[in-house]
């Protein structure tokens, strides 16, 4: 009696490429036709803004010019990358994102009471727009990125106006002189939630976390008001939230 034929193999894995998420032809230029009409209209609407305070146009030109030298927010892999990875346990998915125009930071970070005297620390700083908008209402602004080449492009640009940029792992960066902390929620694993959410519990009582997309469903975080905002690629959410581990005993 002959042995039944093997199950076919299943077909190669696309790890981290975009293939799972291709779109017909003409859907996907109409998307991208979309994003660049946005696109146009954000960075209109950071310049007129960046004219009442002309000292944060060097970073933010600084900034785009360092885009197009080189960037590595973009679907490839590089050996730095890789390593960088590897020492964070996350994926290279977690990476990608779209970006914070400045007009929206602004008006989510007022919404935050954010002001003088306020600390804003982004996880994930990306291209630091979010620290541009926290220097615009005269908070202090300081980012984690883990790509240190980004890093040591960007942050000469940053520090003059008052933004530090340092490279590390979020999961690990002192959170306990914070007022408000921004972070990439959505993209990330549910691995890179729990570390990050462990790590969160270290920010003193009363920090406000802000999100976008999703809140922050765990025990500690209370608030989850939301508030639809302009990206790049259209209308989210963007969540609102304090760290409140539990009732303060009375004196």
């Amino acid at each position: 009696m002959t042995e039944p034929a093997p199950p076919p193999a299943p077909p190669p894995r696309r790890d981290d490429t975009m293939g799972e998420f291709d779109l017909p032809f003409l859907e996907r230029l109409s998307l991208q036709m979309q994003g660049i009409v946005i696109a146009v209209v954000l960075r209109v609407t950071d310049l007129l803004l960046l004219l009442l305070r002309p000292r944060l146009l060097k970073p933010y030109f600084g900034l785009w010019w360092q885009r197009i030298l080189w960037t590595p927010f973009r679907w490839r892999r590089t050996f730095e990358m890789a390593r960088a990875l590897q020492a964070t346990g996350q994926s290279f998915r977690e990476l990608m994102y779209g970006e914070t125009p400045l007009v929206t930071a602004l008006w989510f970070l007022k919404r935050a009471g954010v002001g003088r005297g306020s600390r804003v620390v982004d996880l994930g700083a990306g291209r630091g727009r979010v620290l541009l908008a926290a220097r615009w209402w005269g908070a202090g602004a300081h980012g984690v990125e883990l790509i240190a080449d980004h890093v040591a492009r960007v942050s000469p640009w940053l520090q003059p106006v008052g933004i530090t940029l340092t490279v590390g792992d979020m999961t690990r960066e002192p959170l306990g002189d914070a007022t408000h902390i921004f972070c990439n929620w959505v993209a990330f694993s549910p691995e890179t939630k729990d570390r990050l959410v462990t790590h969160l519990r270290t920010c003193a009582p009363g920090t406000r976390i802000i999100t976008v997309t999703r809140p922050i469903e765990a025990e500690g975080f209370s608030g989850h008001s939301s508030h639809w905002m302009l990206f790049t690629w259209g209308l989210e959410k963007v969540w609102l939230q304090q760290y409140l581990p539990g009732p303060t005993a009375s004196p």
